[in-house]
């Protein structure tokens, strides 16, 4: 790698030439990645119109059959012309209304404040809190009596019974 493209690849200035501010370096980052982000603005044409002259009547009566079979099959209107303030729980807007408010309350008020307190108040999940106080009482017990915290038997072995030679 010769110097000059040393500095190129450490944004170090060439002899003569200012170093870039922070706003250009920030500026040239961000142009690296103008072609692979997408554009969040960009809002395509809403219809496209042809240029060109018909040669034939056929394509209009096509188009015109298919808007009037439009119009005359499709009697459905959207549930935002009936009611501006769909909330989509129900068709009748009164219902509609009461269903929103009562699944927002279950589901904020119930289930986050009250699942919450019940998840905080759960009693002590595999015992690690006992566990911890009864080891601290038995090294307090154990300090106290002057026995060392962990014997070198972990069971007393004149209580435990091996079998003899001959039952191997």
């Amino acid at each position: 790698m010769t110097s000059s493209e040393e500095k190129e690849s450490t944004g170090l200035p060439f002899p003569g030439q200012q170093s870039p501010s922070p706003d250009d370096r920030m500026l040239s980052r961000l142009s690296k990645f103008g072609l692979r982000l997408p554009r969040l603005g960009f809002v395509p044409p809403a219809r496209f119109v042809s240029q060109s002259k018909q040669n034939s009547s056929a394509g209009s009566s096509a188009v015109t059959e298919l808007h009037n079979r439009e119009k005359s099959e499709h009697g459905e209107v959207s549930q935002y012309v009936k009611n501006p303030e769909y909330h989509g729980f129900s068709k009748d807007p009164v219902a509609d209304e009461w269903n929103m408010k009562v699944g927002f309350f279950m589901g904020i008020s119930v289930v986050l404040v009250i699942g919450g307190t019940f998840i905080h108040y759960l009693p002590d999940h595999g015992m690690r809190q006992w566990a911890r106080r009864e080891a601290e009482r038995v090294i307090c017990q154990r300090e106290q009596q002057g026995l060392p915290l962990i014997e070198e038997n972990y069971y007393d072995p004149s209580k435990i019974i091996l079998p003899s030679a001959r039952e191997e």
